[in-house]
């Protein structure tokens, strides 16, 4: 007899395991939302749900990278729309100056001159803004303080720091007057080691600045083909001579020496190299007072500060474009996240009210089971005391 329960108790004993086994499964799958543990229970469901699974995580990922995506590259609007502005407003003091009524008095010369540079504090400040914790226009060095500019605004300094180098180079831009009496920039600048660039090594280290992308995988073209990414970075001086990180790199492979014959064109032209100028020229006329030579240097600079009024133009709108479209990117991606979602439910979800009914019809198993074996445990035990 003592033989014959023991075995039954084994086998109960499994049974009530089975039972007790399948009750957790189910209050598991109750829980998870899933309709399978792992992969034996359905092989080829389970590994089409770890794809989705996967698609799933890569399309949420994408999704909370657009918004600071896209804030860094509305900043970046704001702060080209502000030098458009200043700009406007500069060209509009160096009109004024210009007329005959309002030159001939030294104070409103000096005040048109100190407005100018204060248009032009502005603008340096707008290329060393900060998105949370690095600097908007710093190309890929977003953590050193990309300009700086004189107090009498006549040397603009560009500070980059070049990946792999341990210490930045420094790139300088000095307004002077030249033999026929016009004003650019001379070229300058100390390597990561210390050592002076002459004008073509630092227009060598800015050619490589201004051919820095920023490409990033957010949901736009393909991690595939990098061309099709967005460039997500745009640095302070391809801001200000409009020309984009794509065209620079280009042309530095073509022809590079025309290519630094432009950006220095276009440095000497960009809204903060137009303002040194305007100030050389009113420097100059109060010393001399020369009128003619005055108008003759000050009223070519205010029809190329419409050029580059233009330029700034273009690249806001190049970084509206590609703000809209991380907003039609982040539209198609939160349609992507609710179809995984669909899908990921369809092929691994559970139904809940199967999952209820099934947990409850386990549970009754379970709760009868533990009945029935107190009754065979007492019976047990009375018989072997008998």
């Amino acid at each position: 007899m003592r033989v014959t329960n023991s075995a039954t108790f084994r086998n109960f004993s499994s049974s009530v395991n089975d039972v007790h086994g399948r009750l957790n499964k189910s209050m598991n799958k109750l829980s998870s939302g899933k309709a399978y543990e792992a992969a034996a229970d359905n092989p080829l469901a389970y590994y089409e749900g770890k794809k989705i699974d996967n698609q799933y995580l890569d399309t949420l990922s994408k999704l909370n990278l657009i918004p600071d995506v896209q804030n860094r590259l509305y900043q970046q609007e704001l702060g080209v729309r502000d030098i458009q502005t200043r700009l406007s407003k500069a060209k509009g003091r160096v009109e004024y100056i210009l007329t005959e009524t309002s030159n001939i008095d030294p104070g409103l010369v000096q005040t048109t001159k100190d407005e100018l540079l204060a248009y032009q504090q502005t603008m340096a400040n707008d290329l060393n803004a900060q998105y949370r914790d690095f600097y908007i226009y710093g190309g890929n060095d977003v953590s050193t303080p990309p300009f700086s500019l004189s107090a009498d605004g006549m040397t603009l300094t560009y500070t980059h720091k070049f990946p792999g180098d341990k210490n930045a180079t420094i790139m300088e831009m000095k307004m002077e007057e030249q033999a026929d009496g016009n004003y650019q920039y001379k070229f300058t600048g100390t390597d990561p080691n210390g050592a002076n660039m002459g004008e073509d090594e630092t227009l060598n280290a800015i050619v490589r600045a201004m051919s820095e992308q920023g490409r990033m995988d957010i949901g736009y073209g393909t991690i595939y083909d990098r061309e099709t990414l967005v460039d997500t970075y745009t640095g302070g001086l391809n801001a200000i001579t409009g020309l984009s990180s794509d065209t620079v790199k280009a042309q530095a492979d073509s022809d590079p020496d025309k290519l630094k014959g432009q950006i220095k064109e276009l440095l000497n032209e960009s809204p903060i190299g137009l303002i040194a100028q305007a100030v050389k020229s009113i420097d100059t006329y109060m010393v001399d007072g020369e009128k003619t030579q005055f108008r003759e240097t000050l009223a070519p600079v205010m029809d190329k500060m419409t050029a580059s009024e233009h330029r700034l133009g273009t690249v806001y709108s190049d970084l509206g474009n590609k703000y809209n479209i991380l907003g039609t990117t982040e539209d198609r991606l939160g349609l992507d996240k609710i179809n995984l979602t669909e899908q990921y439910k369809n092929k691994l979800g559970a139904d809940p009210y199967d999952s209820i009914i099934e947990m409850y019809s386990y549970q009754q198993s379970y709760n009868a089971a533990l009945k029935v074996s107190s009754y065979m445990f007492g019976t047990s035990l009375f018989d072997f005391m008998r």
